[in-house]
């Protein structure tokens, strides 16, 4: 009896993860195309998608440099966002008291739009990379915190009992039981908070700087460049594709376990 064929190389490639979202992206810009010839909008409205690829050829190596402090910008806040907001989660979950004090300022501090506050960065901190530091840290430290705290929250008690009464002391306990329950949340809040990073870098620099992406952005809307406007997002897009897929890079190699169950849920 002869085996049945499996699939061929098609429609191996087609379904691959990778090749979809590319898919989906030549759509967009089919449709985004069609759009401006059908209803014939002018360009200093939308610009077509032919004009915003000729600016990222003749203008990637001006682009990729304005990239770097925008980058760096968004990897010192993410990093800063990580390093505060997981131990202050730990405080937060482990104490009635500190989560009565701490929880509702962190809450009423996400009510205030950060573009209102970034201006006071540049005033006590200058047009450096502070001002840029702070506002990705301060728009991706509160994702890191609330998924870390219910991550830490969702921990078994009698898991952590049952190590407990094996004579486990209370760092050996952390360690075994309520840090890897609590991974999974953690790496979902870090991959939120890395691409929220990247607008609030760019928020800083829309407020005071004269490099990045951000700056690009601005210069081009005071000319009405909008060709180099939408490269410029486009630019912005992939930076946060690139940091979201190391993030979970990551997250493969931290809790394998995690990610694999995940991978034959929606594989099967």
């Amino acid at each position: 009896m002869a085996e049945p064929e499996g699939p061929n190389v098609v429609t191996r490639l087609l379904n691959a993860a990778w090749v979809r979202p590319f898919l989906f992206l030549i759509f967009i810009v089919v449709l985004w195309d069609l759009t401006i010839r059908v209803f014939r909008i002018p360009a200093y409205q939308i610009p077509s998608p032919g004009d915003v690829v000729a600016v990222l050829r003749t203008e990637w190596p001006e682009l990729l440099r304005q990239s770097w402090p925008t980058t760096y910008a968004t990897l010192c806040g993410f990093l800063l966002s990580a390093v505060f907001g997981i131990p202050i989660a730990m405080l937060i979950a482990g104490s009635k008291t500190v989560e009565s004090y701490v929880y509702p300022l962190l809450v009423f501090s996400q009510s205030v739009p950060k573009i209102a506050i970034a201006p006071l960065f540049v005033v006590w901190f200058g047009f450096g990379i502070i001002p840029k530091v702070i506002s990705a840290f301060l728009l991706g430290f509160f994702p890191v915190v609330v998924s870390a705290v219910q991550g830490f929250k969702s921990v078994d008690p009698d898991m952590v009992d049952l190590a407990r009464a094996m004579q486990g002391s209370r760092f050996a306990v952390f360690r075994a039981v309520n840090l890897p329950h609590a991974m999974p949340a953690i790496f979902a809040g870090l991959k939120v908070s890395v691409t929220l990073a990247v607008v609030g870098a760019v928020v800083g620099e829309f407020v005071g700087s004269n490099s990045g992406i951000g700056y690009v952005m601005q210069r081009s809307i005071g000319t009405f460049d909008l060709p180099t406007m939408f490269a410029a997002l486009f630019i912005l897009a992939l930076l946060g594709v690139i940091l979201f897929w190391v993030v979970d890079r990551i997250e493969r190699l931290v809790i394998p376990w995690h990610v694999s169950q995940r991978e034959i849920v929606f594989t099967s």
